[in-house]
């Protein structure tokens, strides 16, 4: 049986990490853009980011923030391959959402900066 590499106190954890936290105010941002689907998203956050953030889902996000009522459904499409593409638009709350995690998460890495002497 193969060892399972050690991912806790290295540096893919904190990648890991990284993208948890901000996975929301990534997807909340596509969407203020237009209505997207989800693999359109992923397609998206890949291409912007160099191919340095990828995910092999984003259902778990779509869902908490849907529930939470930042997102909504916008409508369903069927791909030329027979698929259905449920589109997710922003609603008011999600755009109050992510300007609030937007200015929390320039707080924070700006006080980080300052702490790591990056400034």
């Amino acid at each position: 049986m193969a060892k399972k590499e050690k991912i806790s106190g290295s540096p893919a954890n904190t990648v890991i990490s990284l993208k948890k936290a901000t996975t929301e105010m990534m997807v909340l941002h596509l969407l203020r853009e237009r209505p997207m689907y989800t693999y359109e998203m992923m397609n998206a956050i890949e291409e912007r980011s160099g191919g340095e953030i990828t995910f092999n889902t984003l259902y778990i996000s779509i869902y908490r923030l849907e529930e939470n009522g930042y997102i909504r459904e916008h409508g369903k499409e069927i791909s030329e391959d027979n698929r259905t593409r449920i589109y997710f638009a922003i609603t008011d709350a999600g755009s109050v959402y992510l300007d609030a995690i937007i200015a929390e998460y320039k707080r924070y890495t700006t006080a980080l900066a300052r702490v790591l002497e990056l400034e």
